[in-house]
């Protein structure tokens, strides 16, 4: 598709406070490539983001709110000055490329291992559940390693646990981002709370529904007490069984979940509905998805493991608002212009996705570099 006039992806779109020149988001990717010791952003970081700044907007990677929230080596943070710091060379180089970038804030709950936190401590999560047969890895060294049993937060634990995010969202506008996007995806912390296979409190953060969604809901109003409304968004994946996940209702908790976020205003949802983490085990979850749009009716980030027609189709429909794409991204750091021209793609390289150096990072070709028919 050469003429992009009437291409649902290339249609401006107004998200919040930002607008974007195009539909085609980058996905909040790990890739595991900060500078040791301290989890700092580094110059490599800034040459691949900066590569990838035509799309309408990039949610850069998970990155964790405190060393507590940290679950994998080699994962940025953002609660030094050092990683402000860092971080403030990859916004840079982003916008001096023309583009729009927030920050993905991240706790990892139990996922962690006693080695990737202060003091030896075991990681923390609603409940002493261990994630069966979920792993990470503590240093380049170490190989995958089994995840233990956590332990479970304390009911006066819990706003510290906001208080983490806060910050994190004060030091990513230090850091010059446009905006934050809350992780509660993926089977980390605030997902844990959310679902019901993960959260058998019986204070008031667990147990019902509107229990289980308090602890994200005063996290997304206390980022949102930072930003604005118009700068924040959260992630979520009802179905995804990443991380040992379930749910026993999606569709009603995730309703709820919807409606909450529809009332305190929160500037979009984005939600992995299909990935290579487990979804697609079953399909998309149209039903999920319909009962989460019922009730929130602002911007939609459909992240569906689309391919360039799924997506238009998924955007006239009215599926989604707007598409994210991971892997797509990794391997063409010119992705939308790929879309634009219907040109091929190149192939990622799935054994240099977490660590490493610039192989399989920043040496994708573009179109041009390439010479890609157009």
């Amino acid at each position: 598709m050469n003429d992009s006039s009437n291409d649902p992806l290339f249609q401006p779109y107004q998200l919040g406070a930002i607008t974007l020149p195009n539909r085609v988001l980058m996905a909040p990717l790990t890739r595991s490539r900060s500078s040791q010791p301290g989890d700092i952003p580094n110059d490599m970081n800034a040459t691949y983001y900066r590569q990838r700044a035509s799309a309408g907007l990039i949610i850069a990677e998970a990155t964790q709110v405190s060393r507590q929230g940290k679950g994998y080596a080699f994962t940025p943070g953002i609660h030094s000055p050092e990683q402000v710091e860092g971080w403030r060379k990859v916004t840079d180089a982003v916008h001096a490329s023309g583009g729009r970038i927030h920050l993905q804030l991240w706790h990892v709950g139990r996922i962690s291992h006693p080695d990737l936190q202060p003091d030896g401590a075991k990681p923390v999560a609603p409940s002493a559940i261990k994630p069966e047969g979920a792993q990470t890895f503590v240093s380049a060294d170490s190989g995958m390693v089994d995840i233990p049993e956590p332990r479970a937060l304390e009911t006066d634990e819990i706003p510290g646990i906001v208080e983490q995010f806060r910050s994190g969202a004060v030091n990513a506008k230090e850091a010059g981002f446009d905006g934050v996007e809350i992780h509660g995806a993926n089977g980390y912390l605030i997902d844990q709370f959310i679902r019901s296979g993960t959260n058998r409190r019986a204070d008031e953060y667990g147990g019902s529904i509107e229990n289980r969604i308090r602890l994200p809901l005063m996290i997304a109003e206390a980022v949102m007490g930072v930003w604005g409304a118009d700068r924040v968004g959260i992630r979520l994946s009802p179905t995804g069984s990443f991380n040992d996940m379930r749910d026993d209702d999606p569709v009603e908790t995730y309703g709820k979940l919807g409606e909450k976020l529809g009332e305190i205003g929160i500037g979009y949802v984005e939600v992995v509905e299909d990935s290579f983490q487990g979804n697609h085990k079953s399909g998309r979850p149209e039903s999920v998805i319909d009962a989460i749009r019922s009730g929130y009716t602002g911007p939609y980030i459909g992240n569906g493991n689309y391919d360039a027609d799924e997506a238009r189709e998924r955007i006239r429909s009215g599926r989604c608002d707007l598409a994210s794409f991971g892997r797509p991204f990794i391997s063409n750091p010119d992705l939308p212009e790929r879309f634009r021209r219907g040109a091929p793609l190149n192939e990622w390289d799935s054994d240099s996705f977490y660590g490493g150096d610039e192989h399989g990072y920043i040496d994708y070709p573009s179109l041009d570099e390439s010479n890609a028919p157009a």
